[in-house]
């Protein structure tokens, strides 16, 4: 059985979302929705609580605003379950590489990404298929969180110090890589997501907590490719993105301990002058 986990914004979710899980899971599953209409919870604990509730053997965290177009979407997880048992997290979309530097999953090299998604944004809506290179699923090492699927029996639970709303699908994906479980994208489960996700000073704050947790052990890439020229290159791009937005928002000290290491990647480059100029016009 599938235990389907849904953090809600509002009190129910939409009887659309409901019909639409019923008509096109074609398996066994539970709908447990979390009532967060009141931001009693952070989204990690709303997905603790889920899972403590659930009773499948499947666990899979979706956003309430979306819907499903592939039918037996259901029985194709379990197929790719059963089919590895080191796979551990499924998603629609996400990369192959996770920089060391603080970074959204989409920081990376365009070939490291892995996506299939319909995508709103503002006035349109987008069919994203990328990465697959002929394949119907891609091992990644990191996950967007707005469709997830997730074997139970890794006894894995989010994290409820990194944050209210931002980097559980991170959190969740490195911890099934630093646990030696496979994470995986698939395009044979399409979703429809009729929001996009915003990055705020929230995000920075969860982002500066998931690199204390994981610092150490990033970067992480997946076992098909190797690091390159480019990728060493975004570490700087991300750092130097991340050093400087943070220090926008004040935390002065987080964005010098992020520019020293800048320095000994690239110590000519023109980032570290305007570093050192926005620096001095917070003092």
């Amino acid at each position: 059985m599938i235990s389907i986990i849904i953090c809600s914004k509002k009190e129910v979710i939409t009887d659309e979302l409901r019909k639409n899980i019923s008509e096109t899971i074609g398996s066994d599953y539970e709908l447990i929705v979390i009532d967060n209409s009141l931001t009693s919870y952070t989204i990690f604990e709303a997905y603790n609580m889920g899972i403590a509730k659930s009773r499948g053997s499947i666990l899979c965290f979706m956003h309430d605003d979306i819907a499903i177009h592939s039918k037996n979407w259901g029985s194709i997880a379990n197929n790719i379950f059963e089919a590895d048992l080191r796979i551990g997290l499924i998603g629609i979309a996400g990369a192959k590489t996770k920089t060391k530097m603080p970074s959204a999953w989409w920081d990376c090299a365009e070939r490291n990404r892995v996506v299939n998604i319909i995508q709103h944004s503002h006035d349109r809506k987008e069919r994203q298929e990328y990465g697959f290179n002929g394949k119907n699923i891609q091992e990644v090492v990191v996950i967007d969180g707005v469709f997830m699927m997730m074997r139970k029996s890794t006894n894995l639970l989010f994290d409820t110090t990194i944050g209210r709303f931002h980097n559980y699908d991170l959190n969740i994906s490195i911890e099934h890589c630093l646990n030696n479980y496979k994470v995986m994208v698939t395009n044979e489960i399409l979703i429809e997501h009729f929001s996009q996700g915003s990055i705020n000073i929230e995000w920075y704050v969860s982002s500066m907590r998931l690199q204390e947790l994981y610092g150490r052990y990033l970067p992480l890439k997946s076992s098909d490719i190797e690091y390159t020229g480019q990728d060493h290159n975004l570490e700087f791009v991300n750092g130097s993105r991340f050093a400087s937005s943070i220090l926008g928002f004040g935390y002065k000290r987080e964005a010098i301990q992020l520019w020293l290491p800048l320095l000994s990647m690239r110590i000519r480059d023109k980032f570290h002058v305007q570093f050192l100029k926005s620096l001095l016009k917070k003092c």
